[in-house]
């Protein structure tokens, strides 16, 4: 054979590696590009996106083509090395020609276009999307032939090749995607889109002030009191009840009592006047953070009291206290751990009993549990199984802890150190 005759069946081999290397590298790049990335772009006007999203909206016709084109330039290298082997060297040397062209394909056909496809999937999806949607619609026949079989057997195993494998992610998935962000989205942000995350996984009765911190007015106290508890009031709503918190009258604000007492028209009667302008706004215990916020939203309020199944009011929840969940507190410490923690010079921090657990984990940074009691107190109680006297020495997730005051049969005060303290 001349050399001018074996330029034309070396040039066909040649042609239908590259068409298995395009095929290879383009399905690799079309089948891991970023959806999520695509749809963006294809949303910001992208022509490449668009038409690989639409593409990628019937993988079975897609994969179809590419099947078709890499079996058809396979078929034709192997034809090719066949001819040209049978008129040069004859059919003994068949089998290592044959081998020496799968060894090509396996390299310059697969695993090199694969690999270069994994690794720039972007780079390779969006122009080779101009180059398979006229294939696609030139091979429309035989393709939807393929895919009709195709279809029919899978749907033989219970498999619909009309649904698209969905690409919604869970929760957990999401937090998995903002945590590979890395420097793309800011440590805090990411700190802030996991917890807007967790919203989903906390109760309001995990947050609340517990009933007995909620500051309020008792309208069977003296008016004396009652005027002390106004003047001192570090809060613009308080709950006015009659001698329970359980036995509400109703909200008072304290703009309004402002009013009231700069005219010096404010007495008991008007007291309760204008805490009935504003009924309490109760929630059950059991909901999740992610309601609450859409609650308060849509009923235009603030606050809301917690209350258990038989109706008793348990604490009060803010939208203040939700959005520190998710921005973190406003100060050092949250306004609920500000009155009640205080550092030591000793590295120890001395406590309320009623400072609730996820108070102190997220502004401490420690890992007490939070799957049972909500309070200190009440993660104290549980472990001794009794309640303890003064002096009382534990051990809690590797914090020690000191009792230092008991009294209504509830850990008032303790003394905890971080872990890293020795007892």
């Amino acid at each position: 054979m001349s050399d001018l005759s074996l330029g034309l069946p070396l040039a066909g081999l040649l042609g239908s590696i590259v068409l298995c290397a395009f095929f290879s590298s383009t399905e690799t790049a079309l089948m891991s590009i970023n959806r999520y990335r695509l749809r963006h772009r294809a949303s910001q006007g992208h022509v490449g996106a668009r038409l690989a999203e639409k593409l990628l909206a019937r993988p079975d016709r897609l994969i179809g083509v590419m099947l078709l084109g890499s079996t058809l330039a396979n078929v034709a290298a192997a034809s090719i090395v066949t001819l040209v082997t049978l008129r040069i060297a004859g059919e003994h040397w068949l089998a290592a020609a044959n081998g020496g062209l799968t060894l090509l394909l396996l390299l310059f056909g697969e695993v090199g276009p694969k690999t270069y496809g994994a690794l720039h999937a972007e780079r390779l999806a969006l122009p080779a999307a101009f180059i398979y949607r006229p294939l696609l619609w030139l091979t429309a026949p035989l393709v939807w032939l393929i895919s009709s079989i195709v279809s029919v057997l899978l749907r033989l195993v219970g498999v619909s090749a009309q649904k698209v494998a969905s690409h919604s992610l869970s929760a957990d998935e999401l937090r998995t995607v903002v945590a590979e962000a890395g420097a793309l989205i800011p440590l805090k942000h990411q700190q802030m889109l996991v917890s807007i995350l967790d919203l989903e996984r906390i109760r309001v009765d995990e947050i609340m002030i517990p009933r007995n911190e909620v500051a309020g007015i008792d309208v069977e106290d003296d008016w004396e009191q009652i005027m002390v508890t106004l003047r001192e009031a570090q809060h613009t709503r308080l709950p006015v009840y009659e001698g329970d918190l359980n036995k509400m009258v109703g909200v008072l604000h304290m703009k309004r009592v402002a009013r009231e007492l700069a005219r010096g028209e404010l007495d008991r009667d008007g007291l309760l006047r204008l805490a009935r302008q504003r009924e309490p706004y109760y929630i059950p215990e059991g909901t999740t953070l992610t309601q609450q916020l859409v609650a308060f939203q849509e009923n235009h309020r603030r606050h809301a009291y917690v209350v258990d199944e038989y109706g008793d009011v348990q604490g009060l929840v803010t939208i203040d206290d939700i959005l520190e969940e998710i921005v973190g507190e406003f100060t050092s410490l949250p306004q609920g751990v500000r009155r009640e923690v205080r550092a030591e010079d000793d590295g120890s921090y001395v406590v309320a009993g009623s400072t609730t657990v996820r108070a102190l984990n997220r502004s401490l940074g420690w890992t007490l549990p939070t799957g049972g009691p909500k309070t200190l107190n009440g993660l104290i109680l549980e472990y001794l199984e009794t309640i303890p006297e003064p002096g009382t020495s534990l051990k809690l997730a590797g914090h020690p802890i000191e009792v230092l005051q008991i009294a209504d049969n509830a850990v008032r005060t303790v003394r905890i150190w971080p872990t890293s303290k020795a007892t």
